[in-house]
């Protein structure tokens, strides 16, 4: 059985905006967060978070990740954005006939593929995909006057 002090965590400062104090997260437990007003209260509170995540799942008879196991991904993310970004991605996803998801995908794997060698293949794979599916897609779409 994995101690608490065998996950890893990261620590970031918080924003203003956002309360200031620090943030602590658990790359093993993508929905496992806390904050405090310093770093070590951050994780303190992040530990006793951590603890009762883990308690949770066990009492739903759910599986509890291992440290350094990078948790589960489910493919989904929230992701926040200024309102400003988010209608011009929404603008531009209704210009190029497709659905926000998908614009935001092909940004994402087309800036992985610049900026990162590991996943490459994987990610050309997806650029494909969405090349060949998503590009035919909208060109048809445009080509019959559909917006």
């Amino acid at each position: 059985m994995s101690k608490l002090t065998d996950y890893p965590f990261e620590v970031r400062p918080l924003a203003a905006d956002d309360g200031g104090g620090f943030l602590v997260s658990f790359p093993d437990f993508a929905e496992c967060i806390s904050d405090g007003e310093t770093v070590d209260e951050a994780i303190a509170n992040g530990r006793d978070a951590l603890k009762a995540t883990i308690a949770a799942l066990k009492a739903k008879k759910l599986p509890v990740p291992g440290p350094n196991s990078g948790g589960v991904a489910s493919g989904k993310f929230v992701a926040r954005v200024p309102k400003t970004v988010h209608a011009q991605l929404a603008t531009r996803a209704r210009a190029e006939g497709v659905s926000l998801n998908a614009l935001v995908l092909t940004f994402i794997a087309e800036g992985l593929d610049a900026v990162s060698p590991s996943g490459v293949a994987f990610i050309r794979i997806l650029v494909g995909f969405l090349t060949l599916s998503v590009v035919p897609a909208v060109r048809r779409r445009k080509a019959n006057g559909v917006r």
